[in-house]
């Protein structure tokens, strides 16, 4: 291949990539900030603020049987430990600002999963009740997360 053909290629092939680019279509605006309060990208999301081994092991199982059991929910949970010396740990699972189960776990691991079989069933018939009441509890003076 001769140079002259090699710089005649070269010129081709970034002529054909400007002419692509600048026929690209725009890209649609963003839709995330639409100035509602209620939107959140991130919904549906376990957030893990446990310290120890077994607030880790209580999260982990937590968070696998929540996911299992209801892969489209769209609610955002903390879990919360607060280790103890004299309980084990202090567990809580909060949601809206609003604690949906406690618990002390002593510290033998092995509990730590029937604890937390028994806590997604508890987390999610109280998440279910807040959630009905916010629906039908309108307060002019409050807003939704005040409720």
């Amino acid at each position: 291949m001769s140079p002259l053909n090699l710089r005649i290629g070269v010129i081709a092939v970034a002529l054909m990539s400007t002419m692509a680019a600048a026929q690209e279509p725009e890209a649609p605006k963003s839709t995330l900030d639409q100035g509602q309060i209620n939107t959140d990208p991130l919904r549906g999301l376990v957030i893990n603020r446990t310290i120890t081994v077994l607030g880790w092991d209580f999260y982990q199982n937590f968070s696998q049987i929540w996911q299992a059991l209801y892969p489209d929910a769209q609610d955002t949970m903390t879990v919360i430990e607060r280790p103890t010396a004299q309980f084990g740990s202090e567990i809580w699972v909060s949601y809206l600002d609003q604690t949906v189960f406690h618990t002390f776990l002593s510290p033998a691991r092995s509990r730590a999963q029937e604890e937390s079989k028994k806590a997604v069933a508890i987390v999610h018939e109280n998440i279910s009740i807040i959630n009905v009441q916010r629906k039908f509890v309108q307060d002019s003076d409050l807003g939704p997360e005040e409720m």
